[in-house]
């Protein structure tokens, strides 16, 4: 038994998004805001902490339509009779789908979750919603509420017309419901029909919706069918220096997850068996020992006090002294989990040299604090030890559960970016690691992970990788978000899709956290556009932006990529202008020469043209722009220069983004004395003619090492004083613009 898929809908910022679960490790990514969280809270809060749901967990763009409700409601006329049906309120309920792939073998497990007589296998469907207890309750007592709020408050007024403004509780059917939510609201579950699912629309799921008089499942229907575990993101892994008064639950040090397995698994005292006769007897025989002991230490003391007649039991009572010795109280204690460092070996110590676990990173710490309660979650899954001994009777009825599902919120926190690679590389192998669950294949196990770590979706399949693309408001609503499953996107075998993964696995896959991406061409633009942000357009320093060196003639292979992900995008890239008529030789640009374009990217994508005369014409400039996606080309463009001998300004066309800044920085090349490249660049642009200066930087750059050209630049030049190549600028003033009006709405 699998979860293929789930639907979420009307939960927060996710007004219908369907998430499709891989067999083993399934990751949540996408940058801030983008819903990974709210997706997390929807599978915990409706799978097992169900009270827990809120106010807040509505989609905020719903609670005008459930005020219409209320003000429809209060408005009602003494004829009329209020509309206490479900159907008003369908539209606006927290809700969440979980689809089930179940073998044939596993038809015991869901005899309950059958929807019909004739049911051919398929996937099977439970809806948990959200929904009121009983609307006429509901009704009733928000009306009350409410008039009763207006009453008092028209006796408040006295004829005051300072008072008018006084509202008090409740004023809408929201602000009711902030307080006496949980009182009218419940989780109920319902079967749903295979027959009726239907794929997502433009990213937007199509929940089926439940015919009118349906009836919900009494009992849980997971129940007996999914152990659910979680690791929320705020752990409560403490540092053991840490003096706060306030120690959280189930505090993450080894030292207190290893005394609860004990208490769960191991404790001899439950129910002993042979195994633990010989410890029984070790701690008896001990505490024998050290009563007698005590009695000795003790006797004087002790027979002083006889002396006092000490009342209540009849004659002088005599005192003993008996002590308790449980094996628990020896892992009681901040030193009972130890870091060996040297271990004790003839010739070069005579003990074993030791640190308690205080004295260890945190990072490792809390690598080895998540590692064990993974161990601990499969442990109770397969009733390892003694754990079956505390169960309840209804419990010890269930058979183990065909399904382990286990959450795990932004493993990342407080954890070093090796470590993070080390879990996720290790996380799924550890909940598989028993007997039983290699003997048994039914038995099985999903991992769903939230993250905002590159170094985690590095280490991971990127067919396992969820994407959340934010999706900008759309008149009265607000921002939500769909989901990309990855697992289509890099699901082919075609070269496209090869490279793509190649790629961005020597990468640390930023792209799937960025608020937008900037593909540049080589070294010197990966370099200098970092400071050109800082110094120049300092709004996009507060953005999450990734950066990529692919050059123009790869970076068409990531635009499916970056198409699925709908991720604004910035690619800024050279002319590459070539003569067809010569061997397809590198020439300076120039117009009615019926030169071309080597570039892929400006060929066959953005704007797709090749003639370097259609890419040179300004009037063309608005094909630089996608019509369907937020994507944007930036090449050089033609640029107004003189030089010494120049009798008025020449326009020329610069080849690379070297030519291009050093005719936008001429009297600062002109001091520069570097070396390599440099140097020859300074050279030329101190030649006297615009056109000389041009074809001498072209002619230098053929075998100029221009990785050293942006170091020794840096060196020497403080980025402050550079200016913006202008093609550069506009596409920087672009980028700014899109993410301002994403953000705005």
């Amino acid at each position: 038994m699998l979860i293929k898929f789930v639907e979420i809908r009307n939960f927060r910022k996710l007004k219908a998004c369907r998430i499709d679960f891989s067999e083993r490790e399934t990751v949540f990514v996408g940058a801030n805001n983008s819903g990974k969280t709210s997706a997390m809270d929807a599978l915990i809060l409706f799978l097992k902490e169900k009270a827990k749901i809120s106010t807040k967990d509505f989609t905020l763009s719903n609670w005008k339509g459930i005020n219409q409700i209320g003000k429809d409601w209060i408005n009602i006329s003494k004829d009329e009779q209020p509309i206490l049906t479900i159907d008003n309120w369908q539209n606006f309920l927290p809700q969440l789908d979980v689809w089930l792939k179940v073998s044939s073998n596993e038809i015991h497990y869901i005899n309950d979750l059958i929807p019909t007589l004739d049911w051919d296998g398929s996937e099977l469907g439970v809806r948990l919603r959200f929904e009121p207890k009983n609307i006429e309750s509901l009704y009733k007592d928000f009306i009350d509420s409410y008039n009763s709020a207006k009453t008092v408050s028209i006796l408040a007024q006295n004829g005051d017309a300072k008072k008018n403004s006084l509202n008090l509780w409740p004023k809408t059917l929201w602000d009711f419901l902030e307080r006496r939510l949980q009182g009218h609201f419940t989780v109920q579950a319902y079967l749903l029909d295979a027959k009726k699912i239907q794929n997502p629309i433009g990213g937007i799921a199509q929940p089926q919706e439940l015919a009118p008089l349906t009836l919900p499942i009494l009992n849980d229907p997971f129940k007996g069918l999914i152990k659910i575990d979680i690791i929320n993101a705020q752990r409560g892994f403490s540092d053991p220096n840490s003096d706060g008064e306030e120690k959280p639950r189930n505090s993450g040090n080894l030292s207190v997850q290893l005394r609860e397995y004990y208490t769960k698994h191991l404790n001899p005292y439950d129910q002993p068996n042979a195994a633990d006769l010989e410890a029984l007897q070790a701690m008896e025989d001990a505490k024998v020992s050290f009563d007698e002991k005590l009695s000795n230490s003790f006797d004087a003391s002790l027979r002083e006090l006889e002396g006092l007649n000490y009342p209540g039991f009849g004659g002088n009572p005599s005192i003993k002294i008996a002590s308790k010795i449980s094996a628990i109280d020896g892992l009681n204690h901040a030193s009972a989990v130890q870091f060996e460092l040297f271990k004790s070996e003839e010739g070069i110590i005579d003990y074993p040299l030791s640190l308690p676990e205080k004295y260890n990173g945190l990072g490792y710490q809390n690598l080895i604090s998540m590692v064990f309660k993974l161990i601990r979650f499969r442990d109770e899954w397969m009733q390892v030890g003694k754990i079956h001994v505390q169960m309840s009777e209804e419990e010890e009825s269930i058979e183990f559960q065909p399904l382990h599902l286990v959450l795990v919120e932004e493993p990342e926190a407080h954890l070093h970016a090796q470590v993070q690679q080390v879990f996720i590389k290790k996380a799924y192998d550890v909940l598989r690691k028993n007997d039983l669950l290699s003997k048994y294949k039914h038995f099985q196990t999903q991992l769903v992970v939230s993250t905002h770590s590159n170094h985690i979706a590095h280490e991971i399949q990127f067919t396992s990788l969820r994407y959340f693309k934010r999706r900008n408001a759309i008149k009265n609503d607000v921002p939500t978000s769909t989901v990309v499953n990855l697992s289509e996107t890099f699901g082919t075998e075609s070269d496209t899709t090869k490279f793509a993964k190649r790629y961005l696995k020597s990468t640390h896959c930023d792209l799937f956290f960025a608020d937008a991406v900037i593909l540049v061409e080589g070294p010197v633009e990966r370099m200098l556009i970092p400071h050109f942000i800082k110094h120049f357009h300092t709004e996009l320093s507060t953005c999450y932006i990734a950066l990529l060196e692919i050059g123009g003639s790869h970076s068409h292979t990531l635009r499916p990529l970056l198409q699925e992900l709908g991720i604004t995008t910035l690619i800024i890239t050279d002319i590459d202008s070539i003569d067809p008529d010569n061997k397809n030789s590198a020439v300076l640009p120039v117009k009615n020469k019926k030169y071309t374009s080597g570039n892929t990217t400006l060929n066959s994508w953005l704007p797709g043209r090749a003639l370097i005369d259609d890419l040179l014409n300004s009037a063309n400039n608005s094909l630089k722009e996608s019509s369907e996606y937020p994507f944007r080309v930036a090449y050089q463009c033609p640029i107004q220069a003189k030089l010494e001998n120049d009798k008025e300004m020449v326009e020329i066309f610069p080849y690379t983004f070297e030519i291009a800044l050093a005719f936008r920085n001429v009297e600062l090349f002109k001091k520069l004395k570097g070396k390599g490249l440099l140097r020859k660049i300074s050279d030329a642009v101190n030649l006297p003619k615009v056109d000389e200066a041009n074809e001498a930087m072209f002619q230098a750059l053929k075998n100029g090492k221009k990785a050293e050209f942006a170091l020794e630049l840096l060196f020497l030049q403080d980025p402050e004083s550079l200016k913006v190549p202008i093609y550069i600028e506009e596409g920087l003033n672009w980028l700014f613009k899109v993410l301002n009006n994403n953000s705005s709405r």
